[in-house]
Parts: C-alpha cells; sequence; structure tokens
C-alpha cells in the first residue's frame, strides 16, 4: 500500500512540475507545442484523479482541471485549425487566426484557471499523505483496479452498440488510454491494448477535426476554399476509424 502511495505523490509531483513548465513555456510564447503539452497534462492528471474520486481534495482538483480544460480547448482548436490551413495553401487565413494566438498564449499562462489549479494541485500531495494516516486509503489498489475495469467494460459496451457514438468513443479511448498510463502497474489489459487505442485516438482525432471544421465553415467564409477537401477526408477517417475499432474490438474484446 505505501509503495502504491508513495508512487502516487510522486506521479502528481511529476505532473505539477510538467504544468509549471508548461505555463512557462506559454509565457515566452517561443514554443508551438506548448498548449498542447498543457492540455495533454492536464488530461493525463483527470485521469490519474478519476480512479480517486471520493478521497479529500480529489474533486476541487478535478473542478479546476476541468476549468483549464474548458478555457483551452477552443484555443487548441484553433491553433490545430491554423497550423493545417498553413499547410495546406491557405496563409492568409492561417495567419489571422496565428495573430489571436500570440496573444491567447500568455493569457491562458496567467489565466484565474491555471493559477488556482496550480495553487490547489500543490497541497494535493498533503491531502493524500495526511489520507494515508487517516487509514482513507486503505483498500487504494482494489480501488483504482475496480474504477479502470468500470471504465473497459463501457467501452467495450460502447463498441459493439452497432448505433455507436464516435464522439462518446473517442473520450472513452481517451480515459481508458490514459488510465492505463497513469496507472501502468495496475494494468490488466491484453497487451495489444495499448497500441490499438492509440491508432484508434488517433484515426478518430483525424475524423473530429474534419467534422470540426465543417461545422465551423459554415460560420467563417475564409474556411470555404477547404470544404469540398475536408468532405472527403472526413468520409475517409471515418472508415479508417471503424477499421481500427474493429481490430480494436477483435483485439481486445472477446465479445
Amino acid at each position: 500500500m505505501s509503495d502504491l502511495v508513495d508512487r502516487l505523490v510522486a506521479h502528481v509531483l511529476g505532473l505539477e512540475v510538467r504544468l509549471l513548465a508548461c505555463q512557462a513555456r506559454l509565457t515566452a510564447r517561443t514554443d508551438p507545442e506548448a498548449l498542447h503539452d498543457l492540455r495533454t497534462t492536464v488530461r493525463r492528471l483527470r485521469s490519474l484523479l478519476r480512479p480517486l474520486r471520493g478521497l479529500p481534495g480529489v474533486e476541487q482538483v478535478e473542478a479546476a482541471a476541468s476549468r483549464v480544460g474548458e478555457l483551452t480547448t477552443p484555443l487548441r482548436d484553433r491553433e490545430v485549425l491554423a497550423a493545417y490551413l498553413l499547410e495546406h495553401g491557405q496563409p492568409e487565413a492561417a495567419h489571422r487566426r496565428m495573430a489571436l494566438m500570440a496573444e491567447a498564449y500568455p493569457a491562458v499562462a496567467v489565466s484565474p484557471e491555471l493559477a488556482q489549479l496550480l495553487m490547489i494541485f500543490d497541497a494535493f500531495p498533503r491531502f493524500l499523505r495526511a489520507s494515508q494516516r487517516q487509514g482513507l486509503l486503505k483498500g487504494l489498489r482494489k480501488r483504482i483496479e475496480k474504477r479502470l475495469g468500470k471504465q473497459w467494460k463501457k467501452l467495450d459496451v460502447a463498441l459493439h452498440d452497432p448505433a455507436h457514438d464516435r464522439h462518446r468513443l473517442r473520450l472513452l479511448i481517451k480515459r481508458v488510454r490514459y488510465g492505463i498510463e497513469a496507472y501502468p502497474e495496475l494494468d490488466r489489459l491484453p497487451k495489444a491494448a495499448l497500441p490499438r487505442l492509440k491508432s484508434a485516438q488517433g484515426a478518430l482525432g483525424d475524423w473530429h477535426d474534419s467534422w470540426q471544421w465543417l461545422a465551423r465553415a459554415q460560420e467563417e467564409a475564409d474556411l470555404q476554399p477547404c470544404v469540398a477537401v475536408w468532405k472527403t477526408t472526413m468520409a475517409d477517417a471515418e472508415a479508417r476509424a471503424d477499421r481500427v475499432l474493429d481490430k480494436l474490438s477483435a483485439t481486445c474484446f472477446k465479445s
């Protein structure tokens, strides 16, 4: 038990260091991956916390992390779109969005949402140690394994639903994947699970990008030149995602 708690605290401290590094990189405005890395770190943080729900401090950290996610999602969407436009011969449309991002990066770094997350998360290791002293972490391993197992079962059900929602599947796959990576010592899934999950997440991500950009094109006129390509890309990505999901289901699930 104490070893698991020690590893958990070490993981929390490592994530805190990564958050602080991302904040510094956003302030400097010299790193095109800073926002992406911030969001990835926040997702990993939330995956670490999800099986710990009910313990002191978890709800507060989760709420703060959620607010950072809400703040940065539209910014990351704009960032990805700008990169695509620049790469595919639409420099004016790209630069308009990139100019907005130049101001957004330092704004995220000094945002109340990120400051709140850092403040609460900094205290979280002390909450864990206090919970350990009070005996609240008894059965922690079983608690985590049970929560991870529930996530896997939810994904199983969603994959075998003929009318599956690709948006929901994408989120479930992210949760399962990051859960495995948060608690590798408790991973009981097939060896092929993680690479299959990564592949499925990538395929669904490509589909989601095209779907989202087509929706934006209805309101942003400078995206109209890309619409025909995005329709084709979305159809191709949808077919590829279905093939990858079939492989994931066949390889990792018995039903």
